[in-house]
């Protein structure tokens, strides 16, 4: 009976979705946009599509060999000061990160599909932290008590005349129902920037890891992350194990090829993290915790990555980059956004909610709603079959397996 009302209520909630005008308004603006955004990087960039060939040949490479990338970088960011860990489940990564913050703590936290993925912010608040999303999508979601719609753009379900209305409530600042976006923006600035100062804790993810360094490679516009990693005297990372690449040079082809897919000819930021702040500038001495975080956490989250590893049909999922392009392809995530999905969205989501988050009832309703069309393999810049994974874990659900 569970599972009759669980899909019941999922074909309710795509239905809803694919008849609200307000959310068809908001992705027809955002999709209009992102692909005129992508046609300008590609043609500026044309070396992009051959590096992206590349970012698939340090893929297959890099994902059967996580566990030992992983146990890399933790030495790597332990010989520079830091503390490594590798946490086997959503609920160990849980702890680990709740005992580093403690209780009653101010946490400015940037944008992180990990950290959505098991619950983070909502686990840190419950053991009675004040806990701040600070990309401005994430802050919008958190401030309407929504959850974000896609990967890279969590408010993309979420019309202008909207976040006017919220922000008019909830900050003040002069905002009315006609602001513009720059003052909306504007009031969001003010209303965080003293959070990054009486922050007790940074919270980051990564996108993309080289093990041989335990560098952490951060792409970002809005320059929250880089407060947020930098301001806070600690700072805690958490990051799935798929992120991990052997090399500096490798993670620098991912992210060219990530931040190119997402529609940007070149980032504002990109941050590069190995450690803690430190100085050598008294007699070449080094002390750690100078201007920036004293303490330098990173979590690695396997959390059902490796068994998604080793299913060769479907591991090509951990290949995906998070740039979100496919999102915008798909004609079904096109009329109702992350209601088709979970955590992760539309196809590819499908895959992540059977083998990750080992949720068949879920993945089920998601993999039966994709259309198969292959849309979204076009665009996807390390060429993920999600069609043929659709065909197969129908399959599996189907066997029950």
């Amino acid at each position: 009976m569970k599972k009759t009302s669980d899909f019941k209520s999922y074909k309710k909630e795509i239905m809803e979705a694919a008849r609200d005008d307000r959310l068809r308004l908001a992705l027809t603006r955002a999709i209009k946009s992102f692909r005129a955004n992508v046609k300008n990087a590609l043609e500026k960039f044309p070396h992009t599509v051959d590096l992206a060939q590349e970012v698939v040949r340090i893929k297959e490479k890099s994902i059967p060999q996580m566990e030992e990338l992983a146990r890399r970088a933790v030495a790597a960011i332990e010989e520079n000061n830091g503390r490594g860990y590798i946490a086997g489940t959503a609920e160990e990564a849980l702890k680990i990160i709740a005992d580093l913050v403690g209780t009653g703590k101010v946490v400015v936290k940037g944008k992180t599909m990990t950290g959505e993925e098991i619950g983070l912010r909502e686990h840190l608040e419950a053991k009675g932290n004040e806990v701040y999303e600070t990309d401005l999508g994430e802050f919008i979601i958190q401030k309407m008590g929504s959850r974000p719609m896609h990967i890279t753009s969590p408010a993309i379900h979420v019309p202008r005349e909207d976040v006017a209305r919220l922000f008019s409530k909830v900050l003040g600042q002069g905002i009315t129902e006609e602001s513009g976006i720059t003052e909306m923006v504007a009031a969001a600035r003010e209303y965080l920037r003293d959070k990054f100062f009486q922050a007790d804790i940074g919270i980051s993810g990564a996108n993309v890891v080289a093990a041989e360094t335990g560098t952490l490679f951060i792409i970002e516009n809005e320059g929250n992350v880089r407060l947020s990693t930098s301001v806070p005297p600690v700072h805690i990372a958490l990051v799935g194990m798929e992120k991990l690449v052997p090399t500096i040079s490798d993670a620098f082809k991912v992210a060219e090829v990530t931040w190119r897919y997402a529609n940007y000819t070149i980032p504002s930021y990109v941050s590069l993290i190995s450690g803690p702040s430190k100085t050598g500038d008294i007699e070449k001495v080094t002390t750690y915790g100078a201007h920036g975080p004293k303490e330098f956490h990173v979590i690695f989250l396997d959390g059902g990555r490796t068994r998604l590893a080793k299913h060769p049909r479907l591991m090509e999922a951990l290949y995906c980059l998070r740039c979100g392009a496919c999102l915008y392809e798909c004609p079904v995530f096109g009329v109702t956004a992350g209601h088709f999905g979970d955590k992760y969205f539309a196809g590819i989501g499908a895959v992540w909610a059977a083998i990750v988050n080992e949720d068949p009832e879920k993945a089920a309703s998601i993999a039966y709603t994709c259309l198969t069309c292959g849309r979204c393999k076009q665009r996807c810049p390390v060429d993920i079959d999600i069609p043929e994974m659709i065909i197969e874990l129908r399959k599996l659900l189907a066997e029950g397996e």
